[in-house]
């Protein structure tokens, strides 16, 4: 019998699925150069779990422009749209432990939903990866509205559309920007971290990797995050 809780699992993508956050290493590190400019470490880092929106923020500020105008954000969204797209069509390397993790969630018969800062089209392509069929529900980083990870909304989302409380769900992350994102949306979130450190904080459960994850593991945590 499938346990009662948690009413859902809702993943993220990038870093905690699929090993890409350094695959967005090319177009961003290439972009950058193109304005001119080096990427700094602390500068990528800080992209890590963003949008497109802020993403290029950084860029911009990484080159010595502080307010760039719509028309070089749309050059450059299209610069990354482009890049990305070639290289989401390769083969997509997973995270340790996270393919079979997604099958043992699926067995258990538990609603799951994707839940990610990337953009629609970048995730369908993706998705022929992972496999679209496991998911009830995807939110994508251009479908909330302007209120991208850290911002609940994108958890709240995913829950409301799932019919389920976020308190119910446990939500799967690897970054600082992530983790805040379902962890102010209630939910219990188990933290895997890839790129960067997640600091500890409430409703947040540290592992090392997906590796060997049971429904026991998750199961409890919705109840110790209560």
């Amino acid at each position: 019998m499938t346990p009662a809780l948690p009413a859902a699992v809702l993943w993220d993508l990038d870093g905690t699925l699929l090993d890409s956050e350094k695959l967005w290493d090319i177009p961003l590190y290439e972009l950058t150069e193109k304005l001119g400019g080096e990427l700094s470490l602390p500068t990528r880092q800080a992209m890590v779990g963003t949008n497109v929106k802020r993403t290029l923020d950084l860029v911009y500020g990484e080159v010595g422009i502080d307010a760039p105008t719509p028309e070089q954000l749309a050059d450059g969204a299209a610069w990354i749209d482009r890049r990305m797209a070639e290289v989401f069509r390769g083969d997509l390397p997973w995270r340790p432990g996270a393919r079979s993790a997604l099958a043992m969630v699926r067995a258990a018969g538990f609603p799951m939903a994707l839940v990610t800062s990337t953009e629609r089209n970048l995730t369908e392509i993706a998705l022929d990866t992972i496999g679209r069929s496991l998911f009830d529900v995807t939110v994508c980083g251009d479908e909330v509205g302007g209120l991208n990870k850290p911002h609940p909304q994108p958890y709240l989302l995913a829950a409301r559309l799932l019919g389920v409380d976020p308190a119910a769900c446990v939500a799967i992350e690897d970054s600082p920007t992530g983790t805040a994102s379902a962890a102010d949306a209630g939910c219990a979130v188990l933290v895997v971290p890839c790129e960067v450190e997640v600091e500890p904080g409430e409703r947040r459960f540290f592992r090392s990797s997906l590796a060997g994850l049971t429904v026991a593991e998750l199961t409890a945590l919705v109840a110790r995050a209560r």
